[in-house]
């Protein structure tokens, strides 16, 4: 948490800004204000460039924050990229050959969709003194399958890469078939049936993740609000009337996703890695986990140590 001394220069540095941030008062000062003076922190050392991992269920609203973040770094300053794990996202032929038949219908989202190394290799180059060459993945190309976009390339202090599975660790197979027998979770067959590929895909993520200097979490206070956020994000595209560039330069009309479409992209998320296992975990190695309630407003900020008991009680 902030010190006196912090509070009052966070105070004046944002009277700089031309505009407030929308954002949750509590959010602000006791989780998003915090991780900045920490980044900056780190930073000081410049002995090594800094990366941090933002983890939170879709919809949760942490593409926003990762953009409220990269503003606010800029009072510092501090020159603060951001990226999502999207964005390493495996080129469309690639993907639908790897999710052939898997029990969402999804072609991206799940473990093994994206090539982790691409941050990983651009994140040992910076480290070296190159510039940072971040991968883009654009989801409004190839009819809505989405494809990769061109690669950006930015001056930057430190990376906040964000995405639903930052951090998530397989577990062992006699640990995941024991959950399985005694879960109330509601899996079909066939999910059952995915969850040990769905484990095994992490694997190729865990140099990515020993890459990271910490992982801040937000958590939902219910597991349920999930697809309902979700839900609320695509409405706001539908009315914002959301338009695509194809491959070519053309441009497409794009509508936002069905609500089935939503369904199955939330399932994907949560019963791919389920919570109770994989994002638990994550907890105790947090730097700070925030939990939302339903209108995602901040009702708390823990330590990852305090939220790895409390959040036992989060359905």
């Amino acid at each position: 948490m902030l010190t006196p001394e912090s509070r009052a220069q966070w105070s004046e540095r944002l009277q700089r800004l031309e505009q407030p941030l929308a954002i949750d008062p509590v959010l602000l000062w006791d989780l998003v204000l915090p991780l900045l003076s920490w980044l900056e922190h780190r930073c000081a050392d410049r002995q090594r460039r800094v990366v941090i991992g933002l983890t939170a269920p879709v919809g949760s609203g942490k593409t926003t924050l990762a953009g409220q973040l990269a503003e606010l770094a800029g009072l510092l300053p501090l020159r603060l990229a951001v990226a999502s794990i999207d964005d390493a996202y495996r080129p469309w032929s690639e993907r639908r050959q790897r999710l052939a038949g898997n029990p969402f219908g999804v072609n991206r989202v799940p473990p093994g969709s994206h090539d982790p190394d691409l941050f990983t290799a651009a994140i040992a180059a910076w480290r070296e003194g190159a510039a940072l060459h971040l991968p883009r993945f654009d989801k409004r190309l190839n009819q809505g399958h989405g494809d990769r976009a061109e690669p950006i390339t930015v001056r930057a202090d430190a990376l906040l890469i964000e995405g639903w599975l930052m951090g998530y660790q397989p577990v062992s197979a006699a640990r995941l078939d024991s959950w399985l027998l005694s879960t109330s979770m509601d899996l079909s067959d066939a999910e059952r049936g995915w969850l040990p590929c769905w484990n095994r895909a992490l694997e190729a993520y865990q140099s990515l993740w020993t890459s990271c200097d910490g992982f801040w979490v937000l958590q939902p206070q219910r597991w349920t609000q999930v697809k309902r956020w979700r839900l609320q994000a695509e409405s706001r595209q539908r009315r914002q009337g959301l338009v695509a560039t194809t491959g070519n330069g053309g441009i497409t009309a794009k509508a936002a996703m069905t609500a089935s479409e939503v369904s199955s992209l939330v399932r994907a998320s949560l019963a791919s890695l389920p919570p109770a296992l994989y994002h638990q975990d994550l907890l105790p190695r947090a730097e700070l986990v925030a939990t939302l309630d339903g209108r995602r407003r901040c009702l708390r900020v823990e330590s990852g140590a305090q939220a790895s008991v409390s959040s036992s009680l989060i359905g």
